[in-house]
C-alpha cells in the first residue's frame, strides 16, 4: 500500500508495544522541538510551558477545552470517514458552516416545543451538510472530478451563499446597536442546557458550561467505529478504498460506496456547529466559529482516525488554542501554538510510518526465515529417502 494511503488510513503498528510506544515516542520528540523553538523565540522554555500548565488546568479553561475538543472532535470523525476510504474531503469547512447557517435560520424561523425543535435543527444540519458533500461524490465518480478540487470550491461556494444570504434583506437580521448581523434567535424551547446539572450529579462541579450537546459527539464516535469496523458496510468502505477493481470484481460499487462515503462524512460535518449553536450562541452571525473543518483534518491525522486517538487529539489541540493567549505574559508570541500543532502532527504522522515500516521489515525477514527453515527440512527429507 502507498504511504499516503497508509496515513490517511490511520495504519500504523500493529504490535501492542509499538502502539504505545510509538506515540509516546512521537509526542517525546515534539516535545524537543517545541522547545527548541520556544528557545529560538527568546523565552524559557521550562517556564512559558509550566505557564500554558497552569493556565490549562485552571476550571474555566477545563469548560472552554472541553466545548473546543466537542467541536473538533466531530470535525475530524467528519474527516476520518472519508480518509477511511483513501477520500480527501477538504469541504468540511464549507459542509459545516453551510449546515449551521440554514440550520440556524430554520430554527430561528420556525417555534416548535422540545424535543422537536432540537429535533429539527440537528436533522437539518445533517441533510444539508450530506447533499453539499454529496456534490463531490457524484462529480468524482460522473466525471472524475477529485474531490479535493471540487471540495475546495465547494467551500469558496458555500461561503459565498452564506455572504449573500446574511443580510437583514434576507435570512438574517441587524442587531441593534452593532454592525452585525445574525440569524433570528432560536427560541428557548429550541435551546439544549449545559450538561452541568449531570456533571454536579456525580460530583464534577465547574463554572462555565458545557455542552448538552457533547454526549452526541461521543454517540457519533462510537457509532463510526461500530460501523467501520464491525458491518458490511465498513468492509465494503474499506475494500472500496484499497481497491475499487477488487471491490467491484466481488459485487461491490466503488462509485457508490464514494457517493456514500462522501454523504457519509457531510453529514456528520453538519453536526460541527450544532453544539455552539443549541448551547451558546442560539443564532449565526459574522461571529460564528470558522475554520473547524481544516483543524479537523490534523486532528485526525494525529488521532489516526480512531475515536479514542482522535479524542485524545482533540483535546490537545484545545489545551493549545485555549492557552495560546496567556503565552503572551511572559513575551511569547501566541502563534508559536500554531507551529507547536504542526510539529506534533507531522512527528507524530512520520514515526508511525517508520514505525510501520520497520514492523513490515521484521515480519518479511521473519517469513523469509520461516520458509528457509522449511526448504532446509525438505532437503533433509529427501536426503534421507534418498
Amino acid at each position: 500500500m502507498p504511504s499516503w494511503k497508509a496515513i490517511l488510513r490511520g495504519l500504523g503498528p500493529t504490535g501492542l508495544g509499538l502502539k504505545i510506544g510509538a506515540p509516546i515516542l512521537a509526542l517525546l520528540i515534539s516535545l524537543g522541538i517545541t522547545m527548541v523553538l520556544l528557545r529560538l523565540t527568546g523565552a524559557d522554555p521550562v517556564s512559558a510551558v509550566q505557564s500554558m500548565v497552569d493556565y490549562g488546568t485552571q476550571q474555566h479553561s477545563i469548560v472552554d477545552i472541553i466545548n473546543r475538543a466537542t467541536r473538533y472532535y466531530l470535525s475530524a470523525v467528519a474527516v476520518a470517514i472519508g480518509f477511511r476510504m483513501a477520500l480527501l474531503n477538504i469541504g468540511v469547512d464549507g459542509q459545516y458552516r453551510l449546515a449551521a447557517f440554514l440550520a440556524a435560520a430554520l430554527g430561528g424561523a420556525v417555534s416548535l416545543p422540545a424535543p422537536f425543535g432540537q429535533i429539527l435543527v440537528i436533522v437539518a444540519a445533517v441533510l444539508v451538510g450530506g447533499l453539499w458533500a454529496a456534490i463531490a461524490g457524484v462529480l468524482k465518480v460522473t466525471r472524475g472530478v477529485s474531490e479535493v478540487l471540487s471540495t475546495i470550491m465547494l467551500n469558496a461556494i458555500a461561503t459565498g451563499v452564506i455572504a449573500y444570504l446574511l443580510n437583514d434583506k434576507r435570512l438574517a437580521e441587524s442587531r441593534p446597536n452593532s454592525n452585525d448581523v445574525a440569524t433570528a434567535t432560536i427560541p428557548h424551547s429550541g435551546r439544549v442546557g449545559p450538561l452541568n446539572g449531570f456533571l454536579s450529579s456525580i460530583g464534577i462541579n465547574l463554572p462555565g458550561a458545557v455542552y448538552g450537546l457533547l454526549p452526541l459527539a461521543i454517540v457519533v464516535g462510537i457509532v463510526f467505529w461500530v460501523v467501520i469496523n464491525y458491518t458490511r458496510f465498513g468492509f465494503d468502505l474499506k475494500i472500496s478504498g484499497l481497491s475499487p477493481s477488487a471491490a467491484q470484481a466481488s459485487g461491490v460499487s466503488a462509485k457508490r460506496m464514494i457517493v456514500i462515503t462522501m454523504v457519509a462524512s457531510g453529514a456528520v460535518a453538519g453536526l460541527i456547529g450544532i453544539p455552539g449553536l443549541l448551547g451558546e450562541s442560539y443564532d449565526y452571525s459574522l461571529n460564528f466559529p470558522a475554520g473547524l473543518g481544516f483543524t479537523g483534518i490534523t486532528v485526525a491525522l494525529l488521532g489516526r482516525n480512531h475515536p479514542a486517538g482522535i479524542a485524545l487529539a482533540s483535546l490537545l489541540f484545545a489545551f493549545l488554542d485555549q492557552t495560546s493567549d496567556i503565552l503572551q505574559e511572559v513575551e511569547v508570541p501566541k502563534e508559536i501554538v500554531g507551529v507547536m500543532q504542526g510539529v506534533v502532527v507531522l512527528t507524530v504522522v512520520i514515526v508511525y510510518e517508520l514505525v510501520r515500516r520497520w514492523e513490515i521489515r521484521l515480519q518479511q525477514r521473519s517469513v523469509a526465515a520461516e520458509l528457509a527453515t522449511g526448504h532446509d527440512l525438505a532437503r533433509e527429507a529427501a536426503g534421507s529417502t534418498s
